[in-house]
This record gives C-alpha cells, sequence and structure tokens, in this order.
C-alpha cells in the first residue's frame, strides 16, 4: 500500500509540473503574435508602415490625382479638425469671391477667444482679400477666417453654411462645420476621410497651392498697419528643422485645440505624384509631423511617377518593312525610336508597380498612333515614320515622332511599287512618252489590230447570203418505215 501510495504521489508531481510547464508554453505562444506585431518602425524600409508605427489615433493617405486610398488608420472615426477648417474657408473664398477686393475689418471679426490665434487685424482695418487668406493661412489667425467669412457670406453664420453645404456637395458625409475657424465646438466636427476629401479638392485651386506652399508672405502696408513679414508655424515646410521638414513638402494646414489634439493635413509631391495625408490626434507638435513623413515616405514607395516615354523605352514598337534587301541582318525589323515633337502639358502619369508593367504593354491604349509612311524598303536612319500623340487628364497634347532607328536597303530586281510607278511619273521631265518596243506595241500595233477584226467583221455581215427555203411538197420521208 505504501508503495501505491508513494508511486501515486510521485505520478501526481509529474502531472502538475507538467500542466505548468504547459501553461507557460501557451502563455509564451500567445505573446508571441504581440511581440511580432510591436517591430519598431524602420525608415530604411518605409514601405513595411504599420498603423501601429503611427502616435495619431486617425489617418489617411490618398493620392491627389485619383482621390485613391493608399493607408488609413480609423479614417472613418469622428475627430475634432481645429484650425485646418480653414482649409475650406481659404478655398471658398477664392472660389466665392474677388482676391483684389477690399475687406473693412469688423468688430465681429475680431471677437475671437481670447486663446485664439490671430493674425492680428484690427477693427477697421482694410486689407485685400487675397492678403487676408495668405495671413490667415500662415498665422492661422482665426480673427482672418472670421474675415473672410463676413467678405464671401455677409456674415459668419451664412458662411457656415455654404462651409456645410460645400462639405456635402464634396461627398463628405461625417462632417459638420460650426464656425469658420476650427476653434472647439461639440458641434464642430468631421473625420480624417472627410478632411482629405476637401483638401484635395482645394489642392486643385492654382490659388490655393500658392497660398499653402509660402513658408513666409510679405503682407503690405494698409491703413493701419506698416508692411510686415509673416512667417507660417508649419514646420512640415521649415527647413531650419531636420526632424520635422520635408524636402517634397508643398503645405498645407496645422490645427491644435486640447479636444482636438496635434493634428496636421499634409500634401507632398515627388516625380509627378502628390500626396495628401491627415493626421489627427497626434500625441505631440513634432510627432504630426513624424507621422506625416512615415505616411508620405510609405506613399512614394507605393506609386510611381512615368513619363510616356518611360514606357515606350521599355516596349517600343517595331515594325515590318516588306522587300527588304535579302542580305539585311535584322530581316526587315525595324526599330523605332520615339522624339518629342510638342508639348502642351506634363506627359507623366502616377502609376502603382503593377499598373506600369500593365501600361508598357498596353501603351497604345493611352495614345494615338499615326503612320505617314508606308513600311516598304528603302528606309534611311531617322527618318519619320509616323506620330504618337497623348492627352493628359487636362486634355492637353504631347506629341512625339516614331523614328526610324536604321536603314534598310530594297531588295534588288523587284517590280516597283504603284507609289514608285507614281512618283516616277510626276516627276519625269518628258511630258510625252519614249518611243521604245513596248511603246509601238501598246499604242499602234494594238489599235490598228482593232480596226482591222472590226473591220472584217462589218464586212462579213454585208457579204452573208440569204438561206433558200424548201418547198414541203419536195421533202422525202426521212423514215424508211413511211408509207
Amino acid at each position: 500500500m505504501r508503495g501505491r501510495r508513494g508511486f501515486s504521489v510521485l505520478k501526481g508531481g509529474r502531472l502538475k509540473r507538467a500542466a505548468c510547464l504547459l501553461c507557460v508554453n501557451l502563455l509564451l505562444m500567445s505573446l508571441l503574435p504581440a511581440c511580432a506585431a510591436e517591430v519598431p518602425y524602420d525608415p530604411y524600409q518605409p514601405q513595411n508602415l504599420d498603423p501601429d508605427h503611427l502616435t495619431c489615433t486617425s489617418a489617411i493617405l490618398i493620392e491627389a490625382d485619383t482621390g485613391e486610398v493608399i493607408f488609413e488608420k480609423n479614417a472613418d472615426a469622428t475627430i475634432y479638425p481645429a484650425s485646418t477648417t480653414k482649409i475650406m474657408t481659404t478655398y471658398l473664398g477664392l472660389l466665392l469671391n474677388d482676391p483684389d477686393r477690399i475687406v473693412t475689418v469688423s468688430p465681429a471679426a475680431v471677437d475671437v477667444p481670447s486663446d485664439s490665434s490671430v493674425i492680428p487685424i484690427s477693427i477697421g482695418e482694410q486689407v485685400r482679400l487675397e492678403d487676408l487668406m495668405y495671413a490667415t493661412m500662415l498665422m492661422s489667425g482665426n480673427d482672418g477666417a472670421n474675415a473672410i467669412a463676413e467678405a464671401v457670406g455677409g456674415n459668419i453664420f451664412n458662411f457656415v453654411n455654404l462651409m456645410n453645404n460645400a462639405a456635402q456637395s464634396f461627398g463628405c458625409t461625417g462632417t459638420h462645420f460650426a464656425n469658420p475657424h476650427g476653434y472647439h465646438d461639440e458641434n464642430h466636427y468631421s473625420t480624417a476621410r472627410d478632411m482629405c476629401t476637401i483638401a484635395r479638392i482645394a489642392m486643385q485651386n492654382e490659388g490655393f497651392r500658392d497660398i499653402v506652399s509660402q513658408a513666409t508672405y510679405v503682407m503690405p502696408e494698409d491703413n493701419i498697419f506698416s508692411q510686415r513679414t509673416l512667417t507660417t508655424n508649419n514646420q512640415f515646410l521649415n527647413n531650419t528643422n531636420i526632424d520635422t521638414y520635408y524636402a517634397d513638402g508643398i503645405g498645407i494646414k496645422t490645427g491644435n485645440t486640447r479636444a482636438a489634439g496635434y493634428c496636421y493635413i499634409g500634401a507632398a509631391r515627388r516625380s509627378g505624384v502628390t500626396l495628401i495625408s491627415c493626421v489627427f490626434h497626434a500625441s505631440s507638435d513634432s510627432a504630426r509631423y513624424t507621422d506625416t513623413i512615415k505616411l508620405m515616405d510609405y506613399g512614394f514607395t507605393q506609386f510611381k511617377g512615368v513619363s510616356i516615354r518611360d514606357l515606350y523605352r521599355d516596349n517600343p514598337k517595331v515594325v515590318d518593312i516588306a522587300q527588304y534587301a535579302l542580305d539585311d541582318s535584322g530581316l526587315g525589323k525595324l526599330t523605332l525610336a520615339l522624339n518629342l515633337l510638342s508639348s502642351e502639358g506634363s506627359d507623366t502619369i502616377v502609376v502603382s508597380a503593377q499598373n506600369r508593367d500593365y501600361l508598357t504593354h498596353h501603351l497604345s491604349d493611352i495614345t494615338i498612333t499615326e503612320y505617314t509612311r508606308g513600311f516598304t524598303a528603302p528606309v534611311t536612319t531617322g527618318e519619320v515614320m509616323g506620330t504618337m500623340t497623348y492627352y493628359n487628364s487636362l486634355g492637353e497634347a504631347t506629341v512625339y515622332e516614331l523614328v526610324a532607328t536604321r536603314s534598310i536597303e530594297r531588295r534588288e530586281r523587284i517590280a516597283p511599287t504603284l507609289d514608285e510607278i507614281a512618283a516616277y511619273s510626276e516627276n519625269d521631265p518628258n511630258p510625252f512618252p519614249r518611243f521604245t518596243f513596248e511603246f509601238a506595241l501598246l499604242y499602234i500595233a494594238l489599235p490598228l489590230l482593232a480596226v482591222y477584226i472590226l473591220f472584217r467583221l462589218i464586212r462579213g455581215l454585208f457579204r452573208r447570203k440569204p438561206r433558200k427555203k424548201k418547198k414541203l411538197g419536195s421533202m422525202e420521208p426521212q423514215n424508211r418505215f413511211y408509207r
């Protein structure tokens, strides 16, 4: 019994140890995926961006030309847009009013909370609307946003209605504005996706792009202030801070309130590709820029700008030339080079890696090719064989010449083509044909022969004798059995 009892105790201890080891292993296995997901961000491998690498709570990245979403993190969550609201305000100011209009600042325009960011402007100041928009965006002035709103809408209330109507027409379903500047209000909210849509539309306006790309602006002298130089607080464009500056950056707007956190809507352009990103509620002032830089670097690994010439170079046109010389090493195959003839705009196309391969082999889907001569030898190096035309999204044409890259000799002792015969006839200085045996045969003998045949036919008709009719009585039976 003791032996049995001792054995059972020993067995039970082993079971307990095994169970403990199993629990530890299961715990470690459950922790491994979590650890694997927390791989630190590598700036040398920006294509491996993970949502957890961003400090912000909501973000989105799009390709500006098409609006295609490249990356997102809680993009449809409700956020407070803070001063990024001024993107809509400035865009509507450009769209609905004359930039050269002189605006007189009202008491309502400068009536902003004491902790607001301001240009500043003063009551009764007369300032050009375009100068007001530059100052509002660079200094993030709430007073300037109010002045723009009054100039466009007549009063702030009407302008806010315009903002909401515009957002709805843009397809923004999660946005409602309560003021033109973004100072915190529970009824003033949006989403990263909606704000990116608004920014994309605004960036299509040349005047807006110019405003948001400026790091400094000289505010002209007016009836109250002397000339002032304004400097933006947008560190994305400030090359004195290497941690937040982005060399390819082209704007656009910061935002910050206690409820909104640190926000930034940015735009960057590289090799013909334009990206727009939105970062909301980042962990710090610098983090909103570093988050934006991570998004931009990721986006530029996903999209490339290529020209028509780049695509053509990878898959040039090759045509077959007829009647080539028998000793031609290329057997009449002729590769055509592409030379720029004229251009009304950019020929750069924004494509992803897989789309580039497709366009390389289907370039004819987006271009128009017209050949100006036949594919018949002889061909001379540099000879223009035709044209290729590309129309960009703005309808601007870029025209290229298709040029022979080598000479191809004509085969000897071969019948001339109709085109060659026609060209020879047109260039013959003798207006009358030369007298040759062929000429005599075609133009003398044949007509005489035709006349002779016609004469014989006519003569035969007149000399023909009429047939004699046989009498019925004289007919003899043809059947031997006739009686």
